[in-house]
């Protein structure tokens, strides 16, 4: 018996571990828009079980400012969860592409996105807070 309520309080605390290991640093804020280089603005916000971490593209400038994917402004097309602290993993999802994408919040005011299509093709671009 002894054994079993050293198990328990073993796994009581590897699971507040790990809970905090994932918990944002007091600092960074996700919430918020965005902006990289070219214009592009997405707003995050946490979401799901509060740790998620979900991106609706608010304007979209540059190359990828196709018609069709112009569409997707005003929209929620990312959804990634939270891995680590200030980083999630998820999909990018617009104009019928998905990609893989990793979202990294590197200090209170910049997030950097990268994201990669069949795992190949990547590319990281640095959004800072508007």
């Amino acid at each position: 018996m002894h054994l079993l309520k050293s198990v328990a309080v073993a796994a009581a605390l590897a699971s507040t571990l790990s809970l905090s290991a994932l918990a944002q640093d007091a600092a960074f804020d996700p919430n918020g828009t965005f902006v990289d280089e070219f214009g592009t603005a997405f707003t995050f916000a946490l979401c799901g079980s509060g740790t998620d971490l979900c991106g609706t593209l608010d304007v979209l400038k540059g190359d990828s400012a196709t018609e069709e994917n112009l569409a997707y402004v005003g929209t929620q097309v990312m959804q990634a969860q939270q891995t680590e602290a200030n980083v999630w993993k998820g999909t990018i999802e617009a104009g019928g592409l998905s990609g893989e994408a990793t979202i990294t919040q590197t200090s209170a005011d910049t997030i950097d996105i990268e994201g990669c299509q069949a795992g190949l093709l990547c590319q990281t671009l640095t959004y800072s807070r508007q």
